[in-house]
């Protein structure tokens, strides 16, 4: 939407304002990002502040991405369709330097986020997720993941649902896994079988 601000007279040719019929406010600015006639791009407003910017990239009549805006008019965060089929399910947060920091998750695609991934430097760190392996639904978080760089280093899960993990599998740069138990909740895990150490079925 840079050039919706800019002083490009072409582009400006390219957006149409709609007004609240009441008030008289600008509420919505439509713009064909590309020139070829089609609009593509929805910039919601509150007057002169951006609101949510929604964006059709491939004209497929199905928005890709959602940009939604603070009242500092700073970027708080991007939704995006995983499917690439117009249904928002993903919201992406970002570090100062521009990168990902934190991607929210609705696997189930019902507006519920469920799964929380946190980022650093644009790497996947650890991740948070509701599996309702229970049957509940509840959304209470009952499994978290920790990376070293790319590998997954361990995965945990609450099977007693106390809201902390009590099972946890740790897993070696050398393909081997270790079960792990705190069923006292103490956040100490000992070795479920400390005699035994398997390889990683997946290597």
């Amino acid at each position: 939407m840079a050039a919706c601000s800019s002083e490009d007279p072409e582009a400006k040719k390219r957006i149409a304002p709609v007004y609240d019929e009441k008030t008289g406010r600008l509420k919505l600015l439509k713009y064909d990002a590309n020139g070829n006639g089609v609009v593509d791009t929805w910039s919601y407003m509150d007057g002169a502040r951006v609101v949510r910017i929604e964006i059709d990239k491939d004209e497929d009549g199905k928005i890709e991405r959602w940009e939604y805006y603070d009242a500092n008019q700073k970027i708080e965060k991007v939704g995006i369709s995983r499917q690439n089929d117009g249904k928002e399910d993903a919201w992406q947060y970002f570090a100062p330097d521009g990168s990902v920091a934190k991607l929210e998750i609705s696997t189930r695609r019902d507006g519920k986020v469920t799964r929380v991934e946190h980022y650093e430097k644009g790497q996947l760190v650890s991740a948070e997720e509701a599996t309702d392996a229970d049957g509940k639904a509840d959304g209470k978080i009952d499994k978290w993941e920790t990376y070293d760089g790319e590998r997954l280093a361990s995965v945990a899960f609450d099977t007693l649902h106390r809201g902390t993990p009590d099972r946890r599998l740790v897993y070696g740069a050398d393909g081997t896994v270790r079960a792990e138990v705190d069923l006292n909740g103490t956040g100490q895990f000992t070795a479920a079988n400390p005699e035994r150490r398997t390889r990683n079925p997946e290597r």
